[in-house]
């Protein structure tokens, strides 16, 4: 007698069914990013559907209660084999019809990193697409690799905050902390890489107050040609760093 697997075909597909609050925007974004819409319905109850490529996201209309703010609403994962050209597909079709890549509020979509294995879209409604590199180390070490100590590992746990929980205002209160405690006994390149994060991170949170101070600091260190590509590798945006750095 056949077991239950033997006699189960496979041929699944799985497509996330999440919570829309905002239908109409939800629809625009998609299609702004490529997505068909391939099915779209609004009585007598919400349903909407898109796919671009292989991905395919469906919707229903959120339970009741829910406020447009909320960023918790629900999500999926994409799993893929490199996430960087995804990454530079939508935020080149965001400037080309926002004017501008979306990185704050709803819809958003988060910075990237050469190197990363991950990044997200928050649509309008508060759902996280979680695009994810199939290679992606399976254990996460939060508050820093046990093999590091020191600011490196101070640098390992923000990057983590960072990227897996999206937590900036973690990642600041990190970094901030630990370049105080250990700036001192830490290398010149390792200074300089929590010096690039902060000034990242404080423009991001819209706390620009100290980003001349530490722009300052990190204009004050010798690096080598090597060691400034690795600092400006590690922000999303090198420009913000051009006005501090030494050429």
């Amino acid at each position: 007698m056949m077991t239950l697997d033997e006699r189960v075909r496979p041929n699944e597909t799985t497509v996330p069914l999440m919570g829309c609050v905002a239908p109409e925007e939800t629809t625009a974004f998609w299609r702004s990013l490529g997505f068909a819409v391939t099915y779209e319905q609004r009585r007598p109850y919400l349903y909407l559907a898109f796919e671009w490529r292989g991905i395919a996201l469906h919707y229903k209309q959120a339970p009741g209660g829910i406020e447009d703010a909320r960023e918790d609403l629900g999500g999926c994962l994409v799993m893929v084999d490199s996430v960087a050209p995804y990454h530079a597909a939508f935020t080149e079709a965001m400037r080309r019809s926002y004017g501008k890549v979306l990185a704050k509020g709803l819809p958003r979509i988060t910075r990237f990193r050469p190197g990363a294995s991950r990044f997200t879209v928050m649509d309008p409604s508060g759902n996280s697409v979680i695009f994810i590199q199939r290679d992606e180390p399976v254990e996460v070490e939060y508050g820093g690799s046990k093999r590091l100590e020191g600011l490196a590992k101070v640098l390992d746990n923000a990057r983590i905050l960072r990227e897996f929980k999206q937590d900036d205002k973690a990642a600041f209160r990190a970094l901030n902390s630990g370049l105080r405690r250990h700036g001192d006994t830490a290398t010149t390149v390792e200074r300089a890489l929590a010096l690039a994060a902060l000034i990242e991170l404080s423009t991001a949170l819209e706390e620009p107050e100290r980003v001349a101070e530490w722009g300052d600091r990190l204009g004050r260190l010798e690096l080598t040609a090597d060691e400034r590509a690795l600092v400006e590798a590690a922000v999303a945006d090198p420009g913000l760093l051009q006005p501090f750095m030494k050429s």
